[in-house]
């Protein structure tokens, strides 16, 4: 990271505003440690500047469905088969660093393996490493034979209850279940309802009463409006969910985080680099027009949406970035291009409950920003070529802006 004095001005940028209003030019946003002071007034005297004339200021964006752990089937999967726990924290720390430097500022990570997300956290939180902000859900709430269930299991309310504990004794702030099947695993449906609605009740009593959300995998419809019933906090992924799901969802303030690229076209090159089995590349196929349609109709119905990838937020998608190509697909959905935006900075912040530090360029919040060319309230591509980071008043990337 690029060490800044402890008062820093952005001068000349384009404050993109995320409200509907008009964009403020020539901004002057002023920064003391990691926080944004002000975003009008007066260079203070002796300040840092950093001058970025004729670009488009935006909030960091934030990627909702991040495994920097990620081991998916067939030639990946063999080759980590023997994966220490401490070459899986070197490969996440890389994973982060590389998610950072691609505008990503903060992530949660909805289950990785052996906690290794919780020190990861706590190492960035230090300084120690270079990555996001992360809100970590520990390792998965897994069912016998369920989705992901590839270690430790819990099955019926009391066991649940426990393994619920577990996770948030060890440090996780979200938790998270798979209640239906899913891509990664061989057998069965992905939409099936695998989890009963006892389990899934006392999944969510046991983590809301100690402040803690809920996220689960669904791509069953039929579990999917059991667990919005019970209160449970966000959807992940909804291949084949229906309009009376999401207008349930709608109503009770459900949010949901589409990860929209997993099964589309555009990631195909990924799957096949990786070596997925063919199996694994049909369950792809599948689910890709209907998940697309869900996705359609949950912004018809003005279904809350945070951004997720479910890919590396760096990885390469169709000539940009997972989280970049994931906004684009949200606005080919029918999606503006502002709505888009918000997604992954204002509804996103919204979902994980931190509003007052992170989601828009406001005084008192973290200094988290990126910076592009053109407007990208006009067109979210504008985002294929992010020219700088900041992460709490340190640049990580800076690939134009002059700073004296």
């Amino acid at each position: 990271m690029i060490p800044l004095l402890a008062t820093t001005a952005i001068v000349g940028a384009t404050l993109v505003s995320l409200d509907g209003g008009p964009h403020l030019a020539n901004s002057i946003v002023v920064i003391e440690g990691e926080r944004i002071r002000s975003i009008e007034g007066a260079v203070p005297a002796g300040a840092e500047l950093i001058q970025a004339d004729g670009l488009f200021l935006l909030p960091g964006l934030v990627n909702l469905h991040v495994h920097l752990g990620l081991v998916l089937p067939g030639k990946m999967a063999a080759e980590l088969a023997d994966e220490t726990d401490a070459a899986l924290a070197l490969r996440m720390a890389s994973n982060a660093r590389k998610s950072l430097e691609a505008g990503v500022t903060t992530i949660r990570i909805p289950g990785d393996a052996r906690h290794a997300d919780i020190a990861l956290k706590g190492a960035v939180e230090r300084g120690e490493v270079r990555g996001p902000r992360i809100h970590s859900a520990g390792e998965m709430v897994d069912i016998t034979s369920g989705h992901g269930a590839d270690g430790e299991t819990a099955d019926g309310p009391y066991e649940l209850v426990k393994a619920v504990r577990r996770e948030i004794g060890a440090g996780a702030t979200w938790i998270k279940i798979a209640i239906s099947g899913g891509i990664a695993t061989p057998r069965g449906d992905i939409a099936e309802a695998l989890m009963t609605e006892d389990e899934i009740e006392a999944v969510v009593d046991a983590a809301h009463r100690f402040g803690v959300k809920v996220t689960a995998h669904s791509g069953s419809p039929q579990a999917t409006v059991t667990a919005v019933g019970l209160g449970i906090d966000c959807i992940e992924h909804g291949y084949f969910l229906t309009r009376a799901v999401l207008r349930e969802m709608k109503a009770r303030g459900t949010f949901f985080v589409p990860t929209i690229v997993v099964s589309q076209p555009s990631t195909m090159p990924f799957f096949e680099r990786i070596g997925s089995p063919p199996w694994y590349l049909e369950r792809v196929k599948s689910v890709g027009p209907r998940h697309f349609e869900t996705l359609r109709m949950a912004i018809e119905e003005g279904v809350r949406i945070g951004l997720g990838t479910d890919q590396f937020p760096f990885e390469e998608n169709d000539g940009t970035t997972a989280t970049v190509r994931e906004m684009e697909y949200y606005v080919e959905a029918g999606m503006t291009p502002v709505a888009a935006l918000r997604s992954a900075t204002v509804e996103a912040a919204s979902l994980l409950g931190a509003e007052k530090d992170i989601g828009t360029i406001e005084a008192g919040k973290y200094a988290d920003l990126i910076a592009v060319r053109s407007d990208p309230t006009r067109n979210v591509s504008a985002l294929r070529e992010i020219v700088w980071v900041m992460k709490g008043g340190e640049v990580v990337l800076n690939r134009s802006l002059d700073h004296r």
